[in-house]
């Protein structure tokens, strides 16, 4: 190299090899501002040969846009005035036709004895580097504005609770800004019946990495507490070890209030259905008893005619106070602490013996798969009969050609299932959802009251259960009742 004590073939060939491996551009700048010797990398850069870069001056090779906006024909000279560095500068440069360019620079000097006889021009293309810093800058920002925008809550914690960062839509709704919740515990902004759940979600996130979801009153500034439903995840770092949670808010003030409305509405339809239904099922019991009084009435009424009117009179008003006691038991079902332990393949039992007689009349078969062993159920047996020779009853009323009705119950622990399946004419399918509404449905036979399975619906979900049903027009249907079991 210029300037430098000749070396042996070897070490020339090494020192080449070394400078063209750096992925960076290197010029050897000599005091007259020539260049000495250059790398491969700046060679490939400014597609030019060694014979076109060596020996020529700096301001020959490099563009003049660079050296002007740089002064690095300046910086150069300064560095062999000092022997020193400079520090890092960014440039950039846009080839004519070409893309634009960021490098990285730095001049270095290069000295054998007290002064610099040649500096070292670093240059490092960052262009890469430069727009990835960018795009991360970019999708920060956009981040940033996704959290500021939204009308949720959105908040971060440290891994002992305290406020990190607090959104404007936190700041709208709660009324305290960021400055005044920074730092602060997030319990502390919680209705005291909520707080100690915050405190155990937030121990528990330092060792869960899934999502939780709660709700917690949020307290206000001037006091009011508003329902929010949470959803809490862990805040991960590169390691993916928790470092505090994110927890994003949805106030569900608005929403409850339409609840409550759309609620209002529909027990106001309800009640409308049940008085409807009411008033229906009275109609024709209070119309025969007022027929059957109006005949006692006449005077000139034969013993015999009296008689029927009397019977008449008192089947109207039995079927009115069946109705009324119906609709008792429909309105109030009696207290869970009444129940007793019961065995309910007993209860099951006598009820397929009561309607054996009347399936028999009507040509059905009944087939019961009895367990062999009792199931203990805690429950009203009285209840619970009246519950299953409903559904028998109807099963044989949707068979009035005859038909098989199965009775089967199973455990799977740790309920019984109890299925009652008929082979009658089905229940249409638009009308299925509304069975256990009140006077929703009758049974065929035309002599039940409409509350035949809304009662049931009551009775199996006051012992803790659930009733379904499922059905194929045409083919038949089959009614599942669910119960929970006593644990021995």
């Amino acid at each position: 190299m210029n300037g430098f004590s000749e070396d042996s073939h070897w070490d020339d060939s090494l020192y080449q090899l070394l400078l063209n491996a750096i992925p960076s551009s290197v010029l050897l700048i000599s005091r007259d501002m020539r260049i000495a010797w250059t790398n491969r990398n700046f060679l490939e850069k400014s597609r030019s040969s060694a014979n076109e870069t060596i020996n020529r001056r700096l301001q020959d090779v490099l563009p003049t846009v660079i050296l002007d906006s740089t002064g690095m024909v300046q910086r150069i000279q300064r560095v062999f005035d000092t022997n020193e560095s400079t520090s890092g500068e960014k440039v950039s440069f846009r080839a004519p036709g070409g893309l634009m360019r960021i490098y990285y620079y730095r001049v270095l000097p290069l000295s054998a004895r007290s002064n610099a006889e040649f500096v070292i021009l670093l240059m490092e293309d960052v262009t890469e580097q430069a727009r990835l810093v960018e795009n991360i800058r970019r999708m920060e920002r956009h981040l940033a504005i996704v959290v500021e925008s939204t009308s949720e809550i959105i908040l971060s914690t440290d891994q002992d609770g305290r406020i990190l960062s607090w959104n404007k839509s936190a700041e709208k709704i709660t009324g305290f800004a960021p400055y005044e919740v920074e730092g602060r515990f997030f319990h502390e902004f919680c209705a005291k019946e909520h707080q100690a759940s915050v405190r155990r979600l937030i121990a528990v996130r330092n060792k869960s990495m899934t999502p939780l979801t709660a709700e917690w009153l949020l307290v206000r500034r001037d006091g009011n507490a508003l329902p929010i439903s949470w959803t809490c995840s862990p805040m991960l770092d590169e390691q993916t070890n928790t470092t505090g949670i994110v927890a994003v808010g949805r106030d569900l003030t608005e929403s409850r209030k339409l609840e409550d409305q759309l609620l209002h509405a529909q027990k106001l339809a309800a009640l409308g259905v049940m008085a409807g239904g009411i008033a229906h099922e009275l109609r024709n019991p209070l119309a025969i008893c007022s027929s059957a009084a109006q005949f006692l009435m006449e005077p000139e009424i034969t013993p015999e005619f009296r008689k029927v009117s009397i019977e008449k009179l008192m089947t109207g008003m039995q079927r009115a106070s069946s109705i009324i006691d119906h609709l008792l038991k429909f309105a109030r079902p009696s207290a869970r602490n009444d129940f007793d332990k019961l065995d309910l393949v007993t209860v099951l039992a006598e009820s397929v013996e009561l309607v054996a007689n009347q399936a028999k009349i009507q040509n059905i078969e009944v087939a019961f798969s009895r367990p062999d062993r009792q199931i203990m159920v805690y429950g009203d047996s009285h209840l619970l009969q009246q519950v299953f020779i409903n559904l028998f009853l109807n099963a044989i009323y949707a068979m009035p050609d005859g038909g098989r009705l199965n009775v089967v119950a199973e455990t799977t622990d740790p309920q019984v299932i109890i299925r009652v399946v008929d082979t009658g004419c089905g229940i249409p399918e638009e009308d299925l959802a509304n069975i256990f509404e009140p006077f929703f449905a009758k049974p065929q036979s035309k002599k039940g009251t409409g509350l035949g399975l809304p009662l049931c619906f009551s009775i199996v979900k006051q012992h803790g259960g659930f009733i379904e049903a499922k059905s194929v027009p045409g083919k038949g249907s089959t009614f599942t009742v669910r119960l929970n079991i006593i644990r021995e």
